[in-house]
């Protein structure tokens, strides 16, 4: 069953839907948004089970796909462009597979249509481990999550998912803060999540895939898959950049989204 997915709209323009990677939510593409909406009208969107959208007990990308189509319904929107980072982009690609005639072109920032083995399972152990009974701070989480995940700028974007929680609803004595995302779903969905999309009949829409020229993600391996789901596609390079290459080289990255959402 699908639901309402909780978003933020800017700009004017035709519309354009900004899809996060797992663990982020709509703040991860602000920057994207940013760039853009100067020409286009960007929603962005927090999937289920992550950001401010409903937690539900499944997840996997027939269903999230399902979201983004009750989304374009509820805002009265016939035909979009999706914009989709890593778990984002395999959505964006299901969407247009599912639902060609909803969709009008995609953009695929560093993830290919195919299934991949699991590179989650250190930041999965370390969220889960973090005994938020006991954490007081940031700091306090962030020196407790360290142990599993040693790159600073990838545990202050897991940490953005932790909420304080509100003041009537904690007591002395019990924890600080809470995850705002739902890490056991997450958990135990990862395998959908790791899956290739689900396809009948390839998407002949205009297609971009935008790889960081550092990140092992699309390899020369996944072209037959890319060329057999998405025959009218083509790639373009962000070199000194790796898998966050929309936060690494933002200006860059926007000015190849703009001039493909220009064309035609």
């Amino acid at each position: 069953m699908s639901v309402t997915l909780n978003h933020r709209v800017s700009g004017q323009g035709k519309p354009v839907l900004l899809l996060h990677g797992v663990f982020g939510s709509h703040e991860n593409l602000g920057g994207v948004s940013q760039r853009l909406q100067d020409e286009w009208q960007i929603h962005g969107l927090d999937h289920r089970n992550h950001g401010k959208s409903p937690h539900t007990d499944t997840m996997d990308y027939p269903a999230m796909a399902e979201d983004v189509v009750r989304y374009l319904d509820e805002q009265g929107l016939d035909r979009v462009s999706l914009l989709g980072h890593s778990m984002g982009g395999k959505v964006a690609m299901q969407v247009a597979l599912s639902y060609p005639e909803r969709v009008e072109k995609i953009i695929v920032a560093d993830i290919a249509p195919v299934a991949y083995k699991p590179r989650h399972d250190a930041i999965l152990e370390g969220m889960k481990g973090l005994d938020l009974s006991g954490v007081r701070s940031r700091k306090e989480a962030d020196e407790a999550l360290q142990p599993h995940v040693d790159t600073p700028e990838v545990r202050q974007f897991l940490l953005k998912n932790l909420e304080r929680i509100p003041d009537h609803e904690k007591t002395a004595s019990g924890p600080v803060f809470r995850w705002r995302l739902n890490l056991p779903v997450i958990e135990a969905c990862y395998g959908n999540l790791a899956a290739a999309p689900v396809c009948s009949k390839p998407f002949r829409g205009p297609v971009l895939f935008i790889k960081g020229a550092d990140s092992a993600y699309i390899q020369t391996r996944h072209q037959e898959e890319i060329d057999r789901l998405f025959p009218n596609a083509r790639l373009e390079v962000i070199e000194g950049t790796g898998h966050w290459l929309h936060a690494e080289k933002a200006d860059e990255f926007a000015e190849v989204c703009r001039r493909f959402l220009r064309e035609g």
